[in-house]
């Protein structure tokens, strides 16, 4: 062990690995943190055509930083939803945060680290940082996990905000057209991040049975469309892979 890993170890924490937590940022000031910004410009001319402050369009973008919850947010509150029912709706929205935080914090998982570095990343993991992570960090040694993920993430934070301030401070000169194209190339970018990670044949079976769903549960239900396509996709796709285990036992 080197001295400077010695001293990390020492003060615990993101000292652990500089080197990881600079390879985290360079990797996602790319085609990554240019997608987000460009969905978060979206984002930022849709708040302000609403009637959102400027603080309050880039409080959201660093409290929920998640584009569907906000979404969901900007259209609750123009209808005067009622405070809980529009909180009620934007946890909801944000559920899918959950598995996704089960699966990934016990990969950064290190002796090093409190409590409270693993409450810092469980805000920062969305579906970039964590389909990114997922197939990065366990390449790497343990103790570098947390600083890759933290300075990929919070890089990616970064430039959601900058680009819901551009986007606030453009909204008179952006087309509709133009800034919906903007939001919705967010949800594009996710599949096709989502396709290129998937490896597992559970995973290919939950995309092509919740792509199904999806347009179906919209036509029955608009309200609880996603919803409703989400848990009977993924339920569909876990009893045809359970079937086809089943099968391959001898």
């Amino acid at each position: 062990m080197s001295e400077g890993e010695a001293r990390g170890e020492e003060t615990g924490g993101f000292a652990l690995s500089r080197g990881a937590w600079k390879t985290g940022i360079r990797e996602a000031l790319g085609v990554p943190a240019a997608v987000l910004a460009s969905g978060y410009v979206g984002f930022g001319a849709l708040a302000s055509d609403a009637g959102f402050s400027l603080t309050l369009a880039i409080f959201s973008t660093m409290t929920i930083w998640a584009l569907p919850g906000q979404i969901a947010l900007i259209e609750l509150r123009a209808l005067g939803t009622a405070a809980p029912a529009l909180v009620l709706a934007v946890m909801l929205t944000s559920a899918r945060f959950l598995p996704m935080t089960v699966t990934l914090l016990p990969i950064l998982r290190h002796p090093s680290y409190r409590g409270w570095h693993y409450y810092l990343a469980g805000h920062f993991i969305a579906m970039t940082g964590w389909a990114v992570a997922m197939r990065r960090c366990p390449q790497m040694p343990v103790e570098q996990r947390m600083a890759y993920f933290i300075g990929f993430a919070v890089a990616l934070w970064l430039a959601c905000l900058a680009g819901t301030l551009v986007g606030f401070l453009l909204s008179g000169s952006l087309a509709e057209i133009v800034t919906l194209g903007l939001v919705f190339l967010n949800p594009i970018y996710f599949i096709l991040i989502l396709g290129g990670e998937v490896r597992h044949r559970l995973g290919v079976l939950s995309l092509l049975c919740g792509a199904i769903a999806g347009p179906l549960m919209q036509l029955v239900t608009p309200q609880w469309g996603l919803l409703v396509a989400g848990i009977l996709g993924g339920t569909v796709a876990f009893l045809i892979t359970r079937v086809w285990r089943e099968r391959d036992v001898p």
